[in-house]
Formats: C-alpha cells, sequence, structure tokens
C-alpha cells in the first residue's frame, strides 16, 4: 500500500482517527504511522467501529485506508444507513441472497453498488457518484457528456418578416 497523496490529506486521516473516539467509536486496528517506511505519508490500516449516529468518519468520505463500520437492525434500517451520508460515491453488498442483492442495489443511493466483490471496474462502463460525490461520469458512453454541452438554435432565413414570435411553428 502506498503513501497518503498530501501533507494535508495525513492531517484529515489523523483528525477522523482522533476524533472518532471522541465522538463515541473506536479504533479497533490501525491509525498510526508506521515506523517504516520512516518518509513519506504512509500510514496503517484501519478499521474504526462507528455504532453511534453522528460519527464523522461513518458518513464523510475519507479517501484513506480506512474501513467504518457499524452494526444495523435490519435490511431498513442499513439501507437508512447507508444513505444518510451526503455522499453516494459507492456501495458494496456482500449477501448470498440473490433477490435481497437486487433489492439493495435498487435501493442504495450510490453511483456504484459493488455485489459480493469490490472496485471491479471496466473502461466502457460508467464511473461516477451521486449527490456530493456526484458531478457526472467517468469512462463509458456517458463520459461525453462531461466534456459536452448541448445547445439548440432554429433559424429562419426567409425573407419574411415574423408575424407572431410568440406562435409556435
Amino acid at each position: 500500500m502506498g503513501p497518503l497523496a498530501t501533507q494535508e490529506q495525513l492531517e484529515r486521516f489523523e483528525s477522523y482517527v482522533t476524533s472518532t473516539p471522541a465522538e463515541g467509536g473506536r479504533v479497533l486496528t490501525g491509525g498510526r504511522r508506521p515506523a517504516e517506511p520512516s518518509g513519506g505519508w504512509f500510514v496503517e490500516p484501519t478499521i474504526l467501529e462507528t455504532h453511534t449516529e453522528g460519527i464523522r468518519a461513518q458518513s464523510d468520505e475519507i479517501f484513506g485506508p480506512v474501513l467504518a463500520v457499524t452494526t444495523f437492525d435490519d435490511e431498513a434500517d442499513a439501507i437508512k444507513k447507508a444513505n444518510s451520508s451526503q455522499y453516494g460515491l459507492a456501495a458494496g453488498v456482500w449477501t448470498s441472497a440473490v433477490d435481497r442483492a437486487h433489492r439493495l442495489v435498487r435501493s442504495l443511493s450510490a453511483g456504484i453498488v459493488w455485489v459480493n466483490t469490490y472496485r471491479a471496474t471496466s473502461p466502457v462502463a460508467p464511473f461516477g457518484g451521486l449527490r456530493d460525490s456526484g458531478g457526472g461520469r467517468e469512462s463509458g458512453a456517458d463520459a461525453i457528456y462531461d466534456y459536452t454541452s448541448v445547445k439548440t438554435a432554429w433559424f429562419d432565413s426567409s425573407d419574411e418578416a415574423v408575424s407572431d414570435p410568440f406562435k409556435v411553428q
């Protein structure tokens, strides 16, 4: 695993690790900078327990080697918790029940939903999120819409004056 991208990202990662216990969660493993390599912005893979509502690590995009885990009472509670974030880049479902997988894919507010896998991608499949993780799609045929803007123009090239510009023609 490589380092985080910037010093600012390292500080952001550390703020989540520090704030989780203060907000009612626990650091189950990781959360530290490893002794080796000594240079760079390396951090240990980290698992945070976030059972209490309002823990930022449960709802924010951390962009580091962090897994925030929580419990849920039933499928409806799991969907509610998953959709409570302002972000919606991706979601993962692990189940042996095909009907449940389809139901969850429809119910989860995320641009990508992986079922029994993680990070499956293809250059022909659109990639992008919803809500504050939105902003279009990369890859696939839909990506062209990020780089284009549709405009409609109507021209009347006749020499006749327009009698009623508000009449639909």
